[in-house]
């Protein structure tokens, strides 16, 4: 995993990017964060989201047991004015950690936002 500062630069450099924080989905603690947090608070934001990934993460429908496959990669929800991206992050050690990106509706390009957040949890470079 890339280095956590450098990271949320990369992340908060996406087009349209409101706020962002690494979140430790299993006791819904925000680790690092930058820029705005979900309704002003980072703390309730990961709180939330944390609860979002492991009902995503913890149901079998979601993934195909006989592909070995871990789940999900990412999230999206949308609401009138935000896109959030919902990242999950692999780990040398038995963490379970996600990226979670707000974005400006207007502002973002959705499609491309994600495949930057995807780049930036990895340390890969992607046109911005």
């Amino acid at each position: 995993m890339p280095e956590i500062d450098g990271m949320l630069v990369d992340v908060m450099a996406i087009s349209g990017a409101r706020g962002a924080s690494l979140v430790d989905w299993t006791s819904g603690l925000a680790l690092a964060v930058a820029g705005e947090g979900p309704g002003g608070d980072h703390a309730r934001g990961a709180a939330d989201v944390a609860e979002l990934a492991r009902v995503v993460m913890l149901q079998p429908s979601f993934a195909d047991p006989l592909a070995d496959d871990p789940g999900a990669e990412d999230l999206i929800l949308t609401t009138p004015d935000r896109y959030h991206l919902i990242r999950f992050l692999t780990a040398g050690f038995d963490a379970r950690l996600l990226l979670h990106l707000q974005l400006d509706r207007d502002a973002a390009n959705l499609a491309l936002a994600r495949r930057q957040l995807a780049a930036a949890a990895t340390g890969s470079a992607v046109d911005r």
